[in-house]
């Protein structure tokens, strides 16, 4: 089971990632340009955030599942503990909420720019924080250590 849930949370991360690129490139862009939002930005930035929380829904399923055998699993390098019992989870927490944020302030905002840069600030704050936490298979600490989709 936890198998089948790590595949559709590692396929998912790719549509996150690209939601969050195209939301914060469209808030940008709105935002210089002083542009209206249309329709499709406000859908792309409200399916960026709705795919970052079914994301941490799985995640947090997985967490659970696995967390009473992360002793066991990752006893021979404390750091791998750390990151997947505090600093994965954590950090993935904190950048979702910010995506969550920016979302409801832009809702709360006067202004359509204001409403831009609220989302582009918060959604770029929180892509940043889910790329350096993301377990890439090219940082040594994870070199062979899962699949990749």
């Amino acid at each position: 089971m936890d198998s089948i849930l790590e595949f559709f949370h590692s396929l998912l991360r790719w549509g996150v990632l690209l939601a969050l690129v195209i939301a914060i490139v469209v808030s940008w862009k709105g935002y210089f340009a002083k542009s209206p939002i249309i329709v499709w930005h406000r859908a792309v930035a409200i399916i960026a955030m709705v795919l970052c929380h079914v994301q941490l829904l799985i995640g947090s399923v997985i967490y659970g599942m696995r967390y009473a055998s992360f002793a066991d699993r990752f006893s021979g390098n404390p750091g791998l503990l750390r990151f997947w019992k505090m600093e994965h989870i954590g950090t993935m927490i904190l950048a979702i909420a910010l995506v969550t944020l920016g979302r409801t302030l832009s809702k709360k905002a006067k202004t359509e720019d204001g409403k831009q840069l609220r989302v582009a600030i918060f959604y770029t704050l929180g892509l940043i924080l889910i790329l350096a936490m993301i377990p890439w298979p090219f940082m040594s600490k994870f070199m062979n250590a899962y699949g990749w989709l």
